[in-house]
């Protein structure tokens, strides 16, 4: 028998190594799923090998077709697989906690201090800026996902259903995924999941995980264990539904937050550039939580922070909460910050719970589904019409950014140079979007200033 050097030897973890390295993930977890993705893969492949590079991009695709931020679930999946049930848990929640916290003391001093004259000047600059990042978002996933010309034309309907037609976004998700059903039987080899993230030789040594470790025991499917998640899933989603029925009613604030995000978490295919028309169209639409341009403001701030950047849930909360005639019935005028901190927390609760199942129920059948088409054709699908939507979004920001006061009001040019230099920072120098929000938060400043 040949001994294996130690330098070579894959390492063992123990649970409170893992639950340091995820805590520490949470606070330094910038720049989006691709960046996000990239610290885990060079701490967990390539420095720690708690995970092979083949096990690693093969959980990477499962996650990047399920709705949900494919970052955070990422955590939970390799969490879940190095220590089970908890280890997951503790994984996806160490993810999300720190944004919390931290979007939660953002948005009260946003909504304490947001008419001071120096911080009205950071946002005059950071939301040309943040139209830039979404254009660059539409790009970025259109790059990825538009293969063809059958995938060019669901984006397109996409962007006519939802500017013009004006059409809910659900239906055009499930539209899109009847589409990419049909069409995977039609034409298979143009609905073939692609995202980038193909197979790879590449080695950093023998992992935790490796190529050739066998599934591990509660990794393996079970139709018991299979239903043990779903009900506990569906119990930590209808208890507390039940109880902000029974003791606020069905139409509070707080129940219809809970209510709404649920829904659009099953609907954030294509990361959180996705779901933020959906959130727009019910948080400033219809139930009018917030402005536009506190919607703009709050997707700057969550741009900014570590953590999945559909963490702005949190800050819509925290405003609507803190806003709300009924939650200021609720805890008292003054006591306002609970209102809203109460609010954002459970907005978080509800807009993840999703993924935590998704991964410790889907988990054990991603071997056997994953390479079938008959799966990922509707997926792939929905990806192409989610460019349409994040289009749409664009022009959204671009439109109240440019016409502060609607079309009948002034233009706004020096907003429209600030989105053009930031536009051409992301585009022709790559530049990282933390810096340019910055670097646009300082022109505002000074415009603001001089002005």
């Amino acid at each position: 028998m040949t001994t294996t050097p130690a330098s070579t030897t894959a390492p063992s973890i123990t649970f409170r190594q893992a639950f340091l390295f995820w805590l520490k993930l949470g606070f330094i977890s910038f720049g989006g799923p691709a960046g996000q993705i990239s610290i885990m893969h060079q701490e967990l492949v390539e420095r720690r090998r708690w995970i092979s590079e083949r096990r690693f991009l093969h959980a990477l695709n499962y996650c990047m077709v399920l709705p949900g931020p494919e970052a955070q679930q990422l955590a939970t999946y390799i969490g879940w697989l190095m220590h089970r049930t908890w280890g997951g848990v503790v994984a996806g929640a160490l993810f999300v906690l720190p944004s919390l916290f931290i979007l939660i003391a953002l948005s009260w001093l946003y909504v304490a201090y947001g008419e001071v004259t120096w911080v009205a000047g950071l946002f005059y600059g950071i939301k040309p800026a943040v139209t830039a990042i979404v254009v660059q978002a539409a790009h970025r996933i259109g790059s990825r996902a538009l293969k063809n010309n059958w995938l060019w034309a669901i984006a397109a309907a996409a962007f006519v259903a939802i500017f013009a037609l004006k059409l809910p976004f659900p239906l055009i998700v499930l539209s899109a995924a009847l589409i990419g059903y049909v069409g995977g039987r039609i034409a298979p080899e143009k609905f073939k999941a692609g995202g980038g993230h193909g197979k790879t030789e590449k080695s950093f040594g023998p992992a935790l995980i490796d190529d050739t470790t066998p599934t591990p025991a509660h990794a393996r499917f079970h139709w018991l264990r299979l239903t043990r998640v779903l009900m506990v899933g569906f119990l930590l989603w209808l208890l507390p539904m039940l109880v902000l029925t029974a003791c606020l009613g069905w139409s509070h604030t707080l129940t219809q937050m809970g209510w709404f995000f649920t829904k659009a978490a099953l609907l954030t295919f294509g990361g959180a550039y996705a779901v933020l028309p959906y959130v727009y169209l019910g948080a400033v639409g219809h139930y009018g939580w917030l402005t536009p341009t506190q919607m703009i403001d709050g997707l700057a701030l969550g741009e900014t922070t570590p953590g999945p950047l559909i963490m702005v849930v949190a800050f819509v909360g925290f405003v609507g909460g803190y806003l709300s005639e009924q939650m200021h019935a609720l805890v008292g005028p003054d006591l306002l910050f609970l209102g809203g901190a109460l609010a954002a927390t459970l907005v978080t609760w509800f807009t993840f719970l999703p993924s935590f199942i998704f991964i410790l129920a889907g988990g054990p059948l991603v071997e056997a589904t994953h390479d079938d088409l008959k799966f990922t054709a509707p997926l792939t699908a929905i990806t192409a019409a989610v460019v349409g939507v994040i289009l749409n979004l664009a022009m959204f920001f671009g439109y109240h950014v440019l016409w502060p006061q609607g079309f009948d009001g002034n233009f706004d040019w020096i907003s429209l140079l600030i989105a053009l230099a930031a536009a051409i920072a992301l585009f022709r120098y790559k530049r990282n979007v933390i810096h340019v929000i910055a670097a646009c938060a300082v022109v505002g400043l000074v415009v603001k200033t001089v002005i």
